[in-house]
């Protein structure tokens, strides 16, 4: 394929994947508050209605770009891609539907997720790291893939706590994923990891502040069982890791407060106070989860749009790094 053939297939995925997304997302703003499926926003006086889950928009429209996508290049690393969001997302919607009560349920059924990876035998054992180049992992890799996908999604399911903060945060942490497939060079996975910052940005004109609609663990899960796929069978792990730390950093914070895996609706003690001029707080009780939300609030009160807006900075800032991470790995 030529570089205008390229450039032509990798604007029409993010232009059909963008319009599908919006107009399903649309759809379910619309549609879902009359079938009575709608969720409390906790961070607004008087705890307004949202429509929920918009999970589905996602997931469908990620599944249909990515399986045509494996009709053009019949590149069996996007078929893992297609089956792993689809399994993520299904189990998130099944959660959203059905409220898993055990908090290790759901990332007991991600393993799942991690499988089609494996059983397509669409990974490399010898991931890339910068300066010292490929390091040959046969033993331990396919363990670490069936770990990466429960513990990735997971990670972007608990960041996705204030309006459009997760669809937002997606946008940003895949431009360096997409940057690096581009250097090393892999052509057809990075026009497979274009469909993922598309479906965000879509997504983010609804679920930004005001949200209009809420992802679900349907949307939350489908996206980062995506990003973690496109890492491991594009080979740009290191980078990865260092993009997404944020979300990382924020899970492991929860976890190690928690002492243990817990659905965040049957926490107790909320880690944020709404106060009455509407901008939030940390909470000063100590049996509170730790998380970046609180981190950020230490220093005093802010409001959601605020809070939002350093998460963005916080990405941005892991992914330039990450950037610089890919230009050490392929550059020097």
């Amino acid at each position: 394929m030529n570089q205008s053939d390229l450039i032509l297939l990798a604007s029409v995925s993010f232009a059909f994947t963008f319009s599908l997304t919006y107009l399903l997302t649309l759809a379910l703003v619309k549609t879902l508050p009359k079938k009575g499926s709608v969720v409390e926003d906790h961070h607004k006086q008087g705890k307004p209605k949202v429509a929920w889950p918009g999970g589905p928009a996602i997931l469908f429209s990620l599944v249909i770009v990515e399986s045509i996508l494996y009709l053009i290049y019949g590149d069996l690393r996007i078929l893992s891609i297609a089956l792993v969001t689809i399994i993520a997302g299904s189990i998130g919607l099944i959660d959203d539907r059905m409220k898993f009560n055990r908090g290790i349920i759901k990332p007991g059924l991600l393993i799942l997720a991690s499988l089609p990876i494996l059983l397509l035998r669409t990974y490399n054992f010898h991931p890339i790291f910068p300066i010292f180049g490929s390091v040959r992992l046969s033993i331990i890799y396919p363990l670490l893939v069936l770990l990466a996908v429960p513990i990735v999604s997971n990670a972007t399911n608990m960041i996705d706590v204030l309006n459009g903060a997760l669809s937002g945060f997606m946008v940003i942490t895949t431009i360096p994923l997409i940057f690096a497939l581009a250097l090393r060079p892999d052509h057809a996975i990075m026009v497979a990891a274009i469909p993922l910052i598309a479906s965000s940005l879509a997504f983010y004109i609804f679920h930004k502040h005001p949200s209009k609609i809420f992802p679900g663990d349907s949307g939350s899960l489908a996206l980062g069982a995506m990003f973690c796929a496109i890492a491991i069978v594009g080979r740009v792990e290191i980078v990865a890791i260092i993009a997404i730390l944020p979300a990382i950093l924020n899970s492991f914070f929860i976890l190690s407060s928690i002492k243990g895996f817990i659905e965040h609706r049957n926490i107790k003690t909320r880690p944020t106070i709404l106060l009455p001029d509407s901008r939030l707080a940390a909470s000063e009780n100590p049996s509170a989860p730790a998380t970046l939300v609180r981190m950020i609030l230490i220093g005093g009160p802010l409001s959601e749009r605020e809070v939002v807006s350093d998460i963005f900075k916080l990405s941005a800032f892991s992914a330039f790094l990450a950037v610089i991470t890919t230009l050490v790995t392929w550059c020097v």
